[in-house]
C-alpha cells in the first residue's frame, strides 16, 4: 500500500470515545431511573412540609418531613451521589437535573431540621442525635407495674405505672404525677402509645399513670363514659398516691389528640361540678391540665372533617351535631369555661391540619381572657402526633416542655 493511500489525522481531532456497551448503556439508566424516583420522592416531602397546602404533598410531607427531616437530608445526599454518576456516565443533562433537585431538597431538609433544633434548644432540652436517627417510633418500654383502676359495666379499665426510682442523684420524696389518656379518636389505641413518653418522664422524676378508657364503636357511644373514666383514673391515682409515692397535691390530667380532649373536659366539668366519675369517689380537680394537640371543640372537628375527626365525632357522640347538639357541647372543652381552672398546658404543631393551630391557641386566649393560666408551645414543622417518632427533635422537644410543666 502506498504512502498516499494512508489518512493522516485532522489537525486538532480529538479521538472519538468509544460507545458504551449494552450492561452499560443499561446500568446508566437504571441509575438515573433511581436517582429520579429519590429526587421526586423528596422533592414532594420537602415541598409539602414548606407549603402544607398543596395537595397530597402537604399531607405527607409535613409529618415525614417533620418527623425525619435528616432521614430526608441522608436520602437526599443519596440522590445527588446518583445524579453525579449518571452525568458521568454520559447522562449529562438527567444527572444534572436529579443532582440539583435532590443538593436543594436535602438543603430543604437540613434547613429543617436545624430550626427545630433551635427551637428544642430554646426549650431547654438535651438533644440526643442518636435518637433522632434511631427512635423512629416507639420504643420497648415496659410499665413498673399493670393495675385496675375502675370496673364499671364489670369491664376491667387498667393503667400502666411508669414510677421514679430513687437514686443518689435524685432526694427521696414524692414525687409529681400525671394521669395520662393515649390518642385514637375516641375508638382505637391503648394506653401502651404512652409508654415512651411515661418511661422518660419516669426517669426525669415525674409518675406517669397512662390509662386505658372505654372506646367507642358503631353503635356504642362513649361520650358519657370516656370522660367519666378519666375521673375515675384521677381518683384512684389520689387515693393510692401514699403507696406509689406520689405528691398528691401535684396530679395532673393529660392526654395525646383525642385524650387531651377528654382530659380536658374532665377536669373542666370536675372543677365545674358537672362531671362525676364512672367508678369511686369523687376527686379533687387535677393540679393541672395538659392537651397534646387536642381537639377543643368535637363539633368543629366534625364540620372540619380532616383526617377522620368526622367519623371519630360521630362514633363518639352517636351521630350528627344535629341530632346530638346537647352531646356535643357537653364533651368540647370549650364548652362553659368556669372559673378558677387549673393551669393549661397545650401543645400543636404549627402544621397539624387536624389540631389547628389557631383554634388551640384561640382557646388558649380565652382561658387567659378569664383570668387563667394557659401556655401554648408551637413546635415547628410539625404535624398530629408529632411525637410518634419517639426520638425526633419535636417529640424530644415535646417532653421537655411537659417535664418543665409538670415539675
Amino acid at each position: 500500500m502506498s504512502l498516499r493511500s494512508i489518512p493522516t489525522p485532522t489537525a486538532g481531532a480529538v479521538p472519538s470515545t468509544p460507545a458504551p456497551g449494552p450492561l452499560k448503556r443499561v446500568g446508566r439508566v437504571i441509575v438515573a431511573l433511581i436517582g429520579s424516583f429519590l429526587a421526586f420522592l423528596v422533592a414532594a416531602i420537602v415541598l409539602g412540609a414548606y407549603l402544607p397546602a398543596i395537595p397530597k404533598a402537604g399531607v405527607i410531607g409535613p409529618v415525614l418531613g417533620g418527623q425525619y427531616p435528616f432521614h430526608i437530608a441522608v436520602i437526599a445526599l443519596l440522590g445527588v451521589g446518583l445524579g453525579v454518576l449518571a452525568g458521568r456516565s454520559g447522562l449529562v443533562r438527567w444527572g444534572r437535573t436529579v443532582t440539583v433537585i435532590t443538593a436543594l431538597s436535602s438543603a430543604g431538609a437540613l434547613t429543617i431540621g436545624g430550626i427545630q433544633f433551635a427551637a428544642a434548644r430554646q426549650a431547654g432540652t438535651e438533644v440526643s442525635f442518636g435518637q433522632v436517627f434511631s427512635g423512629l417510633g416507639y420504643p420497648d418500654s415496659t410499665p413498673d407495674t399493670t393495675t385496675t383502676y375502675a370496673g364499671p359495666d364489670g369491664k376491667p379499665l387498667n393503667a400502666d405505672l411508669y414510677l421514679p426510682r430513687q437514686t443518689s442523684g435524685r432526694p427521696a420524696g414524692k414525687v409529681p404525677a400525671i394521669v395520662l389518656a393515649h390518642a385514637g379518636g375516641f375508638h382505637t389505641f391503648d394506653k401502651s402509645d404512652l409508654r415512651g413518653t411515661g418511661r422518660w418522664l419516669a426517669d426525669h422524676g415525674v409518675a406517669v399513670v397512662a390509662v386505658d378508657y372505654r372506646l367507642a364503636a358503631p353503635g356504642h357511644p362513649t361520650w358519657n363514659e370516656a370522660p367519666q373514666d378519666l375521673v375515675s383514673a384521677l381518683g384512684w391515682v389520689q387515693q393510692n398516691a401514699e403507696h406509689y409515692g406520689i405528691d398528691a397535691s401535684r396530679i395532673s390530667l393529660g392526654g395525646m389528640s383525642a385524650g387531651g380532649t377528654l382530659a380536658m373536659n374532665a377536669a373542666y366539668r370536675l372543677q365545674a361540678g358537672t362531671i362525676t366519675p364512672s367508678a369511686g369517689d369523687m376527686p379533687r380537680p387535677p393540679a393541672s391540665v395538659v392537651g397534646f394537640y387536642p381537639g377543643t371543640d368535637v363539633t368543629q372537628m366534625w364540620k372540619d372533617d380532616i383526617a377522620g375527626t368526622r367519623e371519630a365525632a360521630e362514633l363518639f357522640t352517636g351521630g350528627t351535631p344535629q341530632q346530638y347538639p346537647e352531646r356535643y357541647r357537653e364533651v368540647s372543652p370549650t364548652t362553659g369555661m368556669p372559673s378558677d381552672l387549673p393551669r393549661t398546658l397545650l401543645v400543636v404543631g404549627d402544621r397539624d391540619r387536624s389540631a389547628r393551630p389557631k383554634t388551640v391557641t384561640d382557646f388558649a386566649d380565652a382561658l387567659r381572657a378569664q383570668g387563667m393560666d394557659a401556655q401554648v408551645k408551637k413546635l415547628p414543622f410539625a404535624e398530629h402526633a408529632f411525637d410518634d417518632a419517639y426520638g425526633s427533635l419535636t417529640s424530644q422537644t415535646s417532653r421537655q416542655i411537659l417535664l418543665d410543666f409538670l415539675i
